[in-house]
């Protein structure tokens, strides 16, 4: 690196430190102010803190599931007494990924690994700073439409940052078939579930499956469909089916965590085995973000005792089925964005723990003007709910018609459209040791964050 670029990226560096500390200093929470000072200073930021790594750079983009995936991923690797740059928070643009880096990196130092979570409408604008090794993709889903189009669009530009990187090695979920086609030159390397088994009380979900048209336009058909378009899938047509795993699982899901039985080629040296991992993340979209994760970590070698210790220890990013407790009160807060997230959320509703529910939905650009999306998330589930659902956010009233259509009794549904006022008022109608379960958007959870940090 010349002198003049080392001069030009400690300049950055410093200057996206200092802010941090004043953002620290006045309590404001900023995820990205110190990456938009470090890139305009810099603008070549992201490349130079590349240079820094010494194993691999390890991106994850997809609909749903990235940060908890990216957070499982990075925390395996310091589990295994790896250095790890991440953008632990969730922000995933350029400007927030700068941040993370600036904020978490020593200076005159290297680290082994960086764990990168991209949106996937940003991936190959990451990709004109750096050369990752590895992109892991969890799946696609209609997400955000005035934002980024239909599926096909979003699959276009994941496609395009991949062309960037012909080297580059691919993380496939096996199970989407919005995904297989990715990366046609370059190694894939794919997991999925042959099964899945419920031992929960959840239930079923009550909207119709998400049709997908195979390549020869005709509708896919399904030897097993575990939610949405995910599956065990084939094209009568065409013969075209789901690829078969290289980590193939099992998963035994419960109301309080979930069992994982992988097959794989362990260590590349033995016969395919069985092996056995167990998680305190519920659902069965938490099921596949750790299936992602551990297939990664057993594919870079990390043993399944590193892997089933860092299970054991991690903490979820705040608002994925992230566990606090608030005056003795115990509060589960489950990100929703897009029909088929909220929809998988909902299921994992326990009418029997949960005395209390808050939704909090706002329409600000970061979570998508459009909430039409509302109307495809599976609320029917919440129509026999036994006790009354509070609804928040600059949408509440869309959110409280959704309620009425979805067939829970209107005189039950309460609107707070303050935010801070919503959850004092959750939480005063709750009893120490009860549950209050606040399923945020996206902005909506940053100023749950804020709250939270100067007032409880």
């Amino acid at each position: 690196m010349k002198f003049t670029d080392k001069m030009s990226f400690y300049t950055a560096l410093f200057g996206a430190k200092v802010v941090n500390k004043g953002l620290h200093l006045f309590k404001r929470a900023g995820t990205s102010l110190p990456g938009v000072i470090a890139l305009k200073i810099s603008n070549g930021f992201l490349s130079f803190l590349s240079k820094y790594c010494e194993k691999n750079i390890i991106t994850i983009t997809g609909t749903n599931g990235k940060t908890t995936t990216a957070g499982l991923v990075a925390h395996i690797l310091k589990t295994n007494n790896d250095t790890v740059l991440h953008n632990e928070k969730g922000a995933n643009m350029l400007s927030g990924i700068a941040s993370s880096l600036a904020v978490n990196y020593k200076p005159f130092s290297s680290f082994d690994y960086a764990v990168l979570e991209s949106d996937e409408a940003y991936l190959t604008k990451l990709y004109n700073y750096i050369n990752a090794d590895y992109l892991l993709v969890t799946n696609l889903f209609r997400d955000q439409l005035d934002r980024y189009g239909e599926l096909d669009t979003t699959a276009k530009k994941i496609q395009e940052a991949i062309e960037k990187n012909r080297n580059l090695k691919l993380f496939i979920n096996a199970d989407d078939p919005m995904l297989s086609e990715l990366g046609a030159g370059n190694k894939k390397i794919f997991f999925g579930f042959d099964d899945i088994t419920y031992k929960t009380t959840l239930k079923d979900s009550q909207a119709p499956a998400e049709a997908v048209t195979c390549l020869c336009k005709s509708d896919l058909s399904y030897e097993k469909r575990y939610y949405a378009h995910i599956g065990k899938y084939f094209c009568e047509n065409c013969e075209r089916k789901r690829p078969e795993p290289d980590y193939k699982g099992y998963a035994v899901i419960y109301d309080d965590y979930s069992e994982i039985y992988l097959k794989c080629l362990y260590n590349k040296e033995e016969k395919e085995k069985e092996l056995y991992f167990k998680t305190h993340l519920v659902g069965l979209y938490n099921a596949y973000n750790v299936l992602a994760a551990v297939s990664t970590a057993l594919e870079l070698g990390i043993s399944k005792e590193i892997i089933q210790s860092a299970l054991d220890t991690y903490k979820s990013v705040f608002g994925r089925a992230e566990k606090k407790v608030i005056d003795g009160k115990n509060v589960l807060i489950q990100l929703i964005k897009n029909p088929t997230g909220a929809s998988e959320v909902l299921r994992t509703v326990n009418q029997n723990t949960s005395k209390k529910l808050l939704i909090i939905i706002n329409d600000n650009y970061a979570d998508g003007r459009d909430v039409s999306w509302l109307w495809d998330a599976d609320f029917e589930l919440l129509k026999d709910y036994p006790q009354n659902i509070i609804v928040s956010g600059t949408r509440a009233y869309d959110m409280a018609v959704r309620m009425k259509y979805a067939g829970f009794d209107f005189s039950k549904i309460e609107v707070k459209k303050d935010i801070k006022e919503a959850i004092n008022y959750a939480l005063s109608g709750i009893e120490k040791g009860e549950q209050l379960l606040i399923m945020p958007t996206y902005t909506a959870l940053l100023e749950m964050q804020k709250i939270f940090a100067k007032n409880m």
